[in-house]
């Protein structure tokens, strides 16, 4: 396979779209995976550099081939790669172009004159991280990058599936700056050297820029807009922290990516979540006896086929955790599933509004609750307030109403 061991680990998120893709897919999974497949991919993509890139080559770029090896080495890596110089783009850029066994990295622009040595290696580590994320694990993540790809540039593609390809590739850049920092052992040269390409500054300042980055973080919570590579800033810090605690940074480049879930917003993965959590909720509030009739059972059952009442919901309770830091949208999506059964059984009369309060007041929800109780039931305010402020625990204020972010 031309790789020995890294040290490298993919990040969960490109992990877990990996084995929903193998389970969900399969028969996406076999073709994209097949021997067809690959001689299609390989013979158009060798025609396509001979047509748009100078080929370089070791005599005439000595310094750059030895920093190649240096970087093939910190990596593990024992396969040729092939590098070139784009007759086209201008822009700074550098590109990996993987085939199994054989590496191909683009350069565009001024990038070889601007770099200086530590930051191009920097940049070939990079660039090289990107294959050895695509030839380990069977070429699972290969294979999944090529999926997704296929998925969002399809003319019926969900909304889930644009969100899980953004994501992967954004993931995919954190893992690569990951890499050039394996490469360099100095994350001030691999963000200088992203800042360079970046700002085509021939000067940049690592130290101040890093500063910079926690500024903004310092004084909002921010998550990429980007669609294929995270802002720089964000880059930079994620690169930092993982030269600091790389066992404490996932949650943290988490939040940085992905951000709290939102209902417009829902990746493959995220939608799978919220069934989850959706099952979760409805075992919890429909878990009182006297909720346990034919009319709710039967809507429960539009939501879930197998549904069925539970005794014990301490597992579905502690997995409902992740709510509370939920954005508006998610917010109100379980606020609405709760107003959902609130009359479908007629003979339950206000027990199950009583019931929602008490579950959406265990998250700060409540307010939020009465205002669309009032709108979608059609029920006086006083008497929603008066049933609120029963629901709720005595050293509650069921009057206080919290600050709700936007949607």
């Amino acid at each position: 396979m031309g790789l020995s061991e890294s040290t490298l680990l993919a990040p969960p998120y490109l992990e877990a779209l990996a084995l929903y893709l193998q389970i969900e897919e399969p028969e996406t999974w076999a073709w994209f995976d097949s021997t067809q497949a690959q001689t299609d991919y390989a013979d158009a993509l060798r025609l396509d550099l001979l047509k748009q890139t100078y080929r370089l080559d070791a005599a005439a770029h000595p310094e750059l081939f030895v920093a190649l090896e240096e970087a093939k080495t910190k990596l593990g890596l024992m396969v040729p790669v092939t590098l070139y110089q784009s007759q086209r783009n201008r822009e700074l850029n550098a590109a990996l172009f993987f085939l199994p066994g054989e590496a191909h990295i683009v350069f565009e622009g001024d990038v070889l004159r601007l770099l200086d040595p530590a930051e191009l290696r920097g940049v070939l580590g990079h660039e090289l991280a990107h294959f050895v994320l695509w030839s380990g694990s069977e070429r699972r993540f290969f294979i999944t990058d090529r999926i997704m790809q296929a998925m969002a540039h399809e003319p019926r593609a969900e909304s889930s599936h644009i969100e899980s390809a953004r994501l992967m590739r954004l993931y995919t850049e954190i893992y690569a700056d990951r890499g050039a920092l394996q490469v360099t052992g100095n994350p001030t040269a691999v963000v200088s050297g992203l800042v360079k390409m970046q700002t085509s500054l021939a000067q940049v300042d690592a130290a101040s820029y890093v500063r910079q980055a926690e500024e903004v973080f310092a004084k909002s919570k921010v998550r990429t807009e980007e669609l294929s590579h995270p802002e720089a800033f964000i880059r930079a810090r994620a690169t930092m922290l993982w030269a600091d605690d790389r066992e404490k940074i996932e949650p943290e480049v988490a939040r940085m990516i992905e951000g709290a879930p939102s209902l417009d917003k829902l990746d493959l993965l995220g939608q799978q979540r919220l069934t989850r959590l959706t099952r979760a909720w409805l075992h919890t509030y429909l878990q009182p006896d006297w909720f346990h009739t034919d009319p709710v059972r039967g809507h429960a059952r539009m939501f879930f086929p197998d549904f069925e009442f539970k005794a014990d919901v301490s597992a579905e309770k502690d997995s409902l955790v992740e709510l509370h830091d939920a954005a508006l949208s998610i917010r109100d999506y379980f606020c609405f599933l709760l107003l959902d059964f609130c009359s479908v059984d007629p003979e339950l009369e206000l027990e199950p509004l009583r019931e929602a309060f008490r579950l959406a007041g265990e998250f700060g929800w409540d307010a939020r609750l009465e205002s669309l109780a009032v709108k979608e039931l059609k029920l006086k305010k006083r008497d929603v307030q008066k049933l609120r402020a029963e629901a709720l625990p005595k050293e509650r204020d069921a009057d206080a109403e919290p600050t709700e972010e936007t949607a």
